[in-house]
């Protein structure tokens, strides 16, 4: 290629893939707002209706569950089918909330319902952040750092020139010591998760070995390509697409769903889950992952099969060698 192609080709090339950057990280945020919002309303039949009516108001905002008493809309959130509830009761209405489950849409709740004839309903947080997280910045930054373990991974094993099992093994090693080293840092030095421990560290170490098994697969079929390939798919859709800052039903689509099916998504989820709500609704999220990781292992493997069979000598090696001399 020429010099001037290549200024061209530059020229071109670095302000296309700032403006796919902006779109990605730009775009979600500024279009946020409850779209299907799971929402409990707890209570009996003729008492709920006025407030059933006026969440319908909001046109597409919340899919509301009906629940008897409190105690069902409590379980209901501990089991992250809803984000909140209103509860009526002889003693007037009251917001149940979980910033656990996402500080963004415990505020959103309080702001957009947790006002009744003019003064504020009374409002429970059923599952709480930790006091030395309250926010849950911990959990949410944790993402980044994940998403660039796998990226890293992926170029190290690369350059290392691993391939097959050695690749494998090293990718299997790197992402369980990620997920002591998260653990460590998250639960025992900062106090920012309150599940099990070795459940975190696990949740960690299958976050981060999705994205590198994935990256490490892409790099051994595709060459050092693979590892822009991976690096576009983790960064620049899986971190801005992944919800974990708001919530999945905050965002528009296609973001919200695609963004659930890539590694960053469900990572921020499976953490969340095991974190907070005693891994309850880690179903969905370890499945994703899990076929991630897989994938980018069978690419691994078959990435070193190719290259094995195509290097001289291999099994698919075209060398003509001299006949045998008749006995």
């Amino acid at each position: 290629m020429s010099h001037g192609r290549s200024v061209i080709t530059v020229v071109l090339l670095v302000p296309t893939v700032i403006a796919l950057a902006l779109w990605a990280f730009l775009w979600p945020n500024a279009r946020l707002e409850p779209r299907d919002l799971p929402l409990g309303v707890a209570g009996p039949a003729q008492a709920t209706a006025p407030v059933k009516t006026e969440l319908e108001q909001h046109d597409g905002a919340f899919e509301v569950h009906p629940y008897a008493d409190e105690a069902a809309a409590r379980t209901a959130i501990e089991k992250r089918e809803i984000y909140g509830a209103v509860v009526v009761s002889q003693q007037g209405p009251q917001l149940l909330t979980a910033s656990a489950a996402s500080p963004a849409v415990a505020q959103l709740l309080t702001d957009a319902i947790g006002e009744q004839g003019g003064r504020p309903m009374p409002t429970k947080d059923v599952v709480a952040l930790p006091e030395e997280d309250p926010r849950g910045t911990a959990l949410n930054a944790s993402v980044l750092p994940m998403t660039l373990a796998g990226i890293a991974m992926g170029g190290v094993v690369t350059v290392l020139g691993l391939r097959g099992t050695r690749a494998a093994t090293a990718v299997l090693g790197t992402a369980s010591a990620i997920g002591l080293v998260a653990a460590g840092i998250a639960h025992s030095w900062l106090g920012a998760l309150a599940g099990d421990w070795w459940t975190e560290a696990g949740a960690f170490a299958l976050v981060a070995l999705a994205g590198g098994a994935t990256v490490t697969g892409l790099a051994a079929l595709l060459g050092t390509g693979g590892i822009g390939l991976g690096a576009l798919v983790l960064m620049l859709l899986g971190n801005p697409f992944s919800g974990v800052s708001t919530a999945p039903e905050l965002l528009p689509e296609p973001a919200a769903t695609l963004g659930q099916w890539l590694p960053p998504g469900a990572g921020g989820q499976l953490l969340r889950s095991a974190s907070y709500f005693d891994g309850n609704a880690v179903g969905g999220p370890l499945v994703t992952l899990g076929i991630w990781g897989l994938l980018g292992l069978s690419l691994i493997w078959l990435g070193a099969l190719i290259k094995r069979r195509h290097a001289p000598g291999g099994n698919d090696s075209l060398e003509l060698r001299p006949a045998a001399s008749p006995v």
